[in-house]
């Protein structure tokens, strides 16, 4: 099969099977995340990969990565921004495009006028150690154009699945059968090995990277040998850093809050 006639849409039922472990179901570290795929698919290990790279090349999926439970490594909080509405969808890309330490932004609508409803822009923020949550906010407010903002620091979080594909089939109201763990926020302080590691562990992978042995060039990129790299990795997972190994679907950017639907 060439490149080609490799299927890539979310409806062929090899790629449904793999999107349903790969987007949210591998939690924490993994030796061997792919061949983990495999297993739980049933699927040959050369296929998994197959898919995967196709997916990703042609956008299918946005991106493969390790994902962290970065609040413990950086202050976080969510951001409520009271932007001039000629100035919106400006500040929105600003954020979303040249800030590095803004995440999620979301354009609210509110069909009423209510308390806070001219807050129409909201994000979640973190700054590196040893920086300012305030002095970030004082700063991107004057780039945007912000009149005010409100900072709501993380003081616990717990994780959500995102499995849009394994999400299809279940039922109206149906949930876990554990409730949600929650993770309360305490800085945790890294060795430059570590943080080597961890640098290198959280980059999203290129459609060539996707290979069976997909630690090895990392651990070399880290700086050490993989053994090295495994251990630190998973010594980093037991501390409750690493989050998941996933790829996620590409969404629209701008989605009204309150509805689902993209902003206009």
């Amino acid at each position: 099969m060439t490149t080609a006639d490799i299927p890539v849409t979310i409806d062929d039922s090899v790629n449904v099977a793999i999107l349903s472990v790969s987007e949210d179901g591998l939690q924490g570290f993994l030796r061997d995340p792919l061949g983990e795929i495999a297993r739980r698919t049933g699927l040959p290990l050369e296929t998994v990969m197959e898919r995967v790279r196709a997916m990703l090349a042609a956008g299918t999926i946005r991106r493969v990565r390790q994902t962290l439970l970065a609040t413990n490594l950086a202050q976080g909080a969510l951001v409520a921004w009271e932007v001039p509405q000629d100035r919106l969808h400006a500040a929105f890309d600003f954020m979303f495009r040249e800030d590095p330490f803004s995440g999620h932004v979301v354009i609210r609508t509110t069909d009423v006028a209510s308390p806070g409803s001219t807050y129409r822009l909201w994000t979640t923020l973190k700054v590196p150690q040893g920086f300012s949550l305030e002095k970030h906010c004082r700063l991107l407010a004057e780039r945007v154009g912000a009149l005010r903002y409100r900072i709501m620091p993380a003081r616990a979080l717990f994780v959500l699945g995102v499995g849009h594909t394994r999400r299809r089939g279940l039922e109206p109201g149906a949930k876990s059968s554990q409730p949600a763990r929650v993770q309360w926020i305490v800085e945790e302080r890294l060795s430059d090995l570590e943080w080597r590691v961890l640098a290198a562990l959280k980059r999203k992978f290129r459609p060539e990277e996707i290979v069976p042995d997909i630690w090895r060039a990392r651990a070399a990129e880290a700086g050490v040998d993989l053994e090295t790299f495994y251990r630190v990795a998973e010594a980093l997972d037991r501390r409750g850093l690493i989050g998941r190994f996933s790829t996620s679907w590409s969404t629209t950017s701008r989605w009204r809050a309150d509805s689902g639907w993209p902003a206009t």
